[in-house]
């Protein structure tokens, strides 16, 4: 699918960029440019690799100029980067507008002046009826996103879409590698909230959704994966289990912004949601500000159809949430698992 074509990661430094890279390096892909300001991960990642097919792009998605440095001969992009820490974002919300939405939005505008093929925006369950500052800005991101796409239509040469996912697991900042940490130095796990609830999601399922997304998305499409969930004390006795530890688990409150449970598509989505089996696919709203002949006939869907939340996806008891949990490449080399 991706025969002598260049892909451009956005945040290419981070965790998703990582996983993308290990799927397409042995594939007959011409070229994958990382683009992002971290030189520091950038010259990390070039060592490790020393892989002629990867070119690397210091700039941040703030700088239209830098953006479009490394937009060149591109046919497609995985926009990845963004500020994604919910307290950091929370402290400092105009950070998170400047590089989730107008950064976002530097992109698009390049995507599409660069004539790029196809785009996937990446973004997070938080997004959905958000309240805290990074899944506000997440939102707009999404909302620019669509608008952009559904301006272009379908004729465009350009294809944008979005992709919403829950908690990637072991991902940068991602509790899983603390807790792992914690264990490992015999100190108490610390919870937030045990009843708390996360979609799990692998790297990999995170991969095969924008690759799902950029197959089938028409212009201002948003895909979601269907993903089971886990209780934050269930995550943590799996944890426990398979490091042989009995070491206390503490409840510590919830953190800045913090939400009892996440929300991956609400009931407005799902009521123009397509079921696409491991997948919903949420087109874009086409009407235009010219509305008000279509608001005699609203729809009476919407008050019987439910969100699809971490509370109501399949539950992850404690067998499940290990099984999960030891696709995870660190925790099997931990445990010496093949």
């Amino acid at each position: 699918m991706f025969k002598d074509k260049v892909l451009l990661i956005t945040g290419g430094t981070g965790s998703f960029g990582n996983a993308v890279l290990r799927r397409f390096l042995s594939s007959d892909i011409r070229e994958i440019r990382i683009f992002s300001r971290d030189e520091k991960k950038q010259d990390d990642m070039r060592h490790e690799l020393q892989n002629p097919k990867v070119k690397f792009y210091i700039g941040d998605v703030r700088d239209r100029q830098s953006v479009d440095s490394a937009m060149d001969g591109v046919d497609y992009i995985f926009h990845a980067a963004a500020l994604k820490q919910v307290p950091s974002c929370e402290f400092f919300p105009l950070q998170a507008v400047q590089t989730n939405v107008l950064g976002t939005n530097n992109v698009l505008e390049s995507a599409v002046t660069h004539k790029v093929k196809n785009m996937v925006v990446l973004s997070t369950d938080k997004a959905a009826y958000p309240i805290n500052a990074m899944g506000i800005s997440k939102a707009m991101m999404e909302k620019v996103a669509t608008a952009k796409g559904r301006h272009l239509g379908k004729s465009s040469a350009t294809t944008i879409c979005c992709t919403r996912y829950g908690n990637v697991m072991a991902s940068r900042g991602s509790v899983i590698p603390l807790w792992v940490e914690q264990i490992k130095a015999n100190k108490p796990i610390t919870i937030t909230d045990p009843n708390m609830t996360r979609f799990m999601m692998t790297l990999d399922d995170a991969v095969d959704l924008v690759i799902y997304a950029w197959q089938h998305g028409e212009n201002g499409d948003l895909f979601v994966q269907k993903a089971p969930a886990a209780t934050l004390v269930t995550l943590a006795t799996a944890l426990k289990e398979l490091y042989n530890s009995d070491t206390e688990v503490k409840v510590i409150g919830t953190r800045h912004g913090e939400k009892l449970y996440e929300t991956l598509v609400t009931r407005e989505e799902m009521a123009k949601s397509i079921d696409m089996d491991n997948y919903y696919r949420i087109p874009c709203d086409t009407r235009d500000l010219n509305y008000d002949k279509y608001f005699v006939e609203g729809s009476e869907d919407v008050a019987r159809i439910e969100d699809y939340h971490s509370h109501n996806t399949r539950r992850l008891d404690v067998a499940g949430m290990k099984e999960l949990l030891l696709k995870l490449s660190f925790i099997r080399e931990d445990l010496a698992v093949k």
